[in-house]
């Protein structure tokens, strides 16, 4: 299985935020307190990335934004819901289709434990 260079660094970082501040909050504080995270760990990564659609060279002007986008492989998406449901994991299939990176990592942070509430994608 494809696994990039930061997938596990990124999930232990995300895990210890989890663990500071438990469910409950929404998910922009989990964003905002991941991405200070990964700063101090020093990861390059981009915020509410554009994901453009192109088909035969039209593009579709439907406005697609990744929660995180680390190195040239990884999309990091945050969730603060009650359960992961599958239009969530379309939507991260879509991202990666879409932006032609091959790993996703999706977070609901609402969870009770983090690790029930994450789910790894390889494209």
């Amino acid at each position: 299985m494809f696994q990039d260079q930061y997938s596990n660094r990124v999930i232990g970082l995300a895990i210890d935020v989890h663990r500071m501040y438990g469910p409950g909050m929404l998910e922009s504080a989990y964003e905002d307190i991941l991405c200070i995270e990964l700063t101090e760990a020093c990861i390059p990564f981009e915020r509410q990335v554009f994901i453009p659609t192109i088909h035969k060279g039209h593009t579709i002007h439907r406005t697609y934004r990744a929660d995180i986008v680390i190195g040239d492989d990884l999309v990091v998406e945050l969730k603060a819901v009650d359960r992961i449901t599958h239009a969530h994991e379309a939507q991260m299939v879509t991202y990666l289709r879409l932006s032609g990176r091959r790993v996703g990592l999706l977070f609901n942070f609402n969870a009770a434990r983090l690790k029930d509430g994450m789910k790894h994608f390889v494209n």
